[in-house]
């Protein structure tokens, strides 16, 4: 569940609708402005931004990764942390009440933020002289500012006085952690925090699976929420439905997103019961929010252990494009550093992109990106029925991904979203068998939202997603098969706030879909609402149904299957006040009609069902420690499942009933130094052991992690200059996924088995970004100098 409207409900009518995201971006300013050494998080996002996102990975097992095409968000962030002014403070009622969601912005600009659960708010602009600070919350009086803008860092403490209609207080936050650069309540994580996010390597899933209810999976990648497999968790990105969001792999070897965390402005997890306006996934919803404009004109050049990368970004005053390439190659790398794997040619990967913003309105923007993508790899591989035997196996993967939006306010009322997406991805697979499998969907989607009284807010919307998975089968006697799946699918919804009282708010939300290859239909109604019961504290409860069509493999025999489905409970409190996030989420789910398969002729039905129930507990603090910020994460889990070819209800294999997190980010002004490290820990995992009986009924070692980064700034021939080095798992701890058996026993009448790790205990990462015609200035961010 999103988090959604809150303490005196500070959203201006440009702003109704958050997850429709079409006001104007926001910002906020005080009386006396004064120059400011920022927060340590704050130091860390200025000055490393250009540090993080994807530029510095390959993932710590070898694959190939599209996260290098990614470099040039590194260069357009970099510049903006040296040529900007960032405007930051709390907004307050003139009672001295943190308001929460107050739109912030410069008057004829785009610049602008959202105040957080806390009222703390944080911009930055390439504006310069004098300007006019806007700052507007539903149930107060438009506060207005003149301010002078001369590139240093402005803390601001704007008071706000109340008027005769203020009504609400009050957010949604049952089932959401959401973060963001410049927008919304509940803070959690922001792209430095991804970035910086030592186990993550920059990586968003990775980062994620630092959050409570999630589980580590290692031989995937992927995020997996609340007792729900890894395609439970779908990706939107600007309310667009991601088709392929991680990288192309093989069975027991990690991929990584595809996407940079600097690509976004917000970033909100839901660990589910989130809104009504999206839909088709069991467990939970990752939903991006894209940069507007780029800051400005900048070129930048990446060298890494892994590839290299090369970036430009031209900025005009109502538009920007930018245009990216990379390439990786990890056989350098592989010959310095062992690797359990056999890698025959190790994983290499190319790739552009190209983005494009236009303002075209005071509230309204078009956006374009598109990217290409083509890696390659070659390993002896494990033959799933005698792991002691390995083939070559070749993997060849091809992605193209393009996503375009428009976004406006007319009538000064209406928020109105239009957004189209289009997907093409080909896997092709050779060893003693050929696998090539295409799939490619296209979308269009429309959403619109206004505010119909003082206490009721309006949105619905609808969307069309045409899609066909084409994969052909050629087993070892050269026999082949085919499988054509094509489908249409539709849907629309309708969600109301409805603010009942000063502190308490409920949201109604109700969604219909129809897959054509299933042919049948769906209504999924949502509820949730919060109370108020202090000061920056409150609970939240969210419960509703979800849908979501089988997965195209599980449907190569037959399609004749039904909706997969889940119902949700959640009950959260949480509280937010001075640097200190706390909060505690306890859940209850069930499943139905979940797909189960005949293992010996294919066939699918919805026989399955299963539960999953636990507690979340969460802990951020941004104070205690100066220049340093922390956070601990917890997760309980209980879950059983019937599904797949499970003999009947057990523990799946990729759950864990207990995970922590320890994430530390600690700010050296002095020698211009940001040093991370993280701890993660998951209790045994669940394996089937076939000498034995019983199912699942095997347990895997303890998960242990701990890793660190660190990122120097300084200047190389006049150019800003960033050094980044980073290890995961440096204490070498034995970290073991699984065991596969052989299918013939050995002369003790046992099968034989292999243990699933890592392709390397560690991975090392050394990366050096430099950004041409900049120079690093310790005191434009607020710190001292080297």
């Amino acid at each position: 569940m999103e988090v959604y409207g809150i303490t005196g409900i500070c959203r201006s009518k440009l702003v109704y609708f958050h997850s429709i995201k079409l006001g104007k971006a926001t910002l906020a300013v005080a009386p006396s402005p004064t120059v400011h050494t920022p927060d340590p998080t704050f130091q860390s996002a200025k000055i490393l931004r250009a540090a993080a996102g994807r530029h510095f990975c390959a993932e710590p097992t070898g694959l190939p990764m599209r996260s290098i095409s990614l470099f040039s968000s590194l260069f357009i962030l970099a510049t903006a942390a040296f040529t900007q002014t960032t405007i930051h403070g709390t907004v307050c009622s003139t009672k001295g009440d943190t308001l929460i969601g107050a739109n912030i912005w410069l008057q004829g600009s785009y610049d602008g933020a959202t105040s957080g659960i806390d009222g703390r708010f944080s911009f930055q602009t390439t504006a310069t002289g004098s300007q006019t600070l806007l700052i507007t919350c539903l149930g107060y009086d438009t506060f207005r500012q003149e301010i002078t803008l001369a590139g240093y860092t402005l803390e601001l403490q704007p008071r706000m006085r109340e008027n005769t209609t203020a009504l609400r207080e009050v957010v949604i936050s049952a089932g959401s952690f959401e973060a963001a650069s410049d927008r919304r309540r509940a803070v959690v994580l922001s792209p430095i925090d991804i970035a910086l996010t030592a186990s993550a390597t920059a990586d968003i899933a990775g980062a994620i699976t630092t959050l409570p209810g999630t589980t580590r999976n290692g031989e995937s990648g992927q995020i997996l929420v609340r007792g729900g497999a890894a395609y439970e968790t779908r990706t939107f990105i600007d309310g667009l439905y991601v088709q392929n969001p991680y990288n192309s792999s093989v069975p027991n070897v990690p991929a990584r997103n595809r996407f940079s965390p600097f690509l976004f402005k917000g970033t909100q997890f839901s660990t589910g019961g989130y809104s009504a306006e999206y839909g088709q996934a069991l467990s939970s919803a990752l939903i991006l929010h894209t940069e507007d404009l780029a800051p400005e004109t900048t070129t930048g050049l990446s060298l890494m252990s892994v590839g290299l990368g090369l970036a430009h970004t031209q900025r005009w005053e109502r538009s920007s494009v930018s245009v990216s390439g990379s390439y990786s190659n990890l056989a350098p790398y592989f010959a310095l550093v062992p690797q359990h794997i056999d890698w025959e040619a190790p994983p290499q990967s190319g790739g552009g992109e190209l983005i494009y913003r236009q303002k075209t309105s005071d509230a309204g923007m078009f956006k374009l990106y598109s990217s290409v993508n083509r890696s390659w790899m070659e390993l002896q591989y494990p033959d799933p029925f005698d792991p002691q035997v390995v083939e070559p196996l070749h993997l060849q993967a091809d992605n193209v991904y393009t996503n375009l939006s428009y976004r406006d306010i007319w009538r000064d009322t209406w928020t109105v979203f239009i957004g189209g997406a289009y997907t093409w991805n080909r896997d092709r697979v050779e060893s003693g068998f050929g696998n090539d499998a295409r799939q490619q969907s296209g979308q269009l989607r429309l959403a619109m939202a206004r505010p119909l009284s003082e206490k009721l807010e309006l949105k619905f919307g609808g969307e069309y997603l045409h899609g066909q998975f084409d994969e052909q089968f050629r087993d070892s006697g050269n026999q082949r098969f085919n499988t054509l799946r094509r489908e249409r699918y539709a849907a629309g919804f309708a969600e109301t706030n409805w603010f009942v009282a000063r502190k308490f708010v409920a949201r109604l939300g109700l969604r219909s879909e129809y897959s054509a290859l299933l042919g049948r239909a769906n209504l999924a109604p949502r509820l949730s609402a919060a109370w108020v019961l202090g000061k920056n504290e409150q609970v939240a409860f969210a419960a509703g149904r979800f849908y979501q069509t089988p997965e195209y493999p599980l449907m190569r025999v037959n399609a004749d299957l039904r909706f997969e489905q889940a119902d949700h409970f959640m009950l959260n409190y949480q509280r937010i006040r001075n640097g200190y996030t706390f909060r505690v989420e306890g859940y209850y789910k069930t499943y139905g009609n979940l797909v189960k398969t005949d293992p010996e002729s294919g066939r699918a039905d919805n026989r399955g069902s299963g539960y999953a129930r636990g507690v979340d507990v969460f802990f951020r603090d941004r104070r205690t420690i100066k220049n340093g910020d922390f956070w601990i994460s917890y997760a309980y889990l209980d879950t059983r499942r019937d599904y797949l070819n499970f003999p009947g209800q057990a523990v799946p294999t990729f759950a864990a009933a207990h995970n922590a997190s320890v994430v530390y980010k600690q700010w050296f002004p002095k020698w211009n130094t940001a040093f991370g490290a993280t701890y993660a820990f998951q209790s045994p995992r669940p394996y089937h052991d076939p000498n034995r009986p019983g199912f699942n009924q095997g347990r895997t070692p303890a998960y242990h992690d701990l890793s660190v980064n660190a990122s120097y700034l300084t200047n190389i021939g006049g150019q800003f200059t960033i050094l980044y080095v980073s290890a995961t798992n440096i204490l070498g701890f034995n970290q073991v996924y699984g065991y596969q058996y052989d299918s013939a026993p050995d002369a003790s009448g046992l099968l034989p088995r292999q243990a699933i790790r890592p392709p390397a205990k560690r991975f090392l990462f050394v990366g050096l970004f430099v950004n041409f015609g900049k120079r690093y200035r310790a005191e434009e961010v607020g710190v001292e100098g080297v």
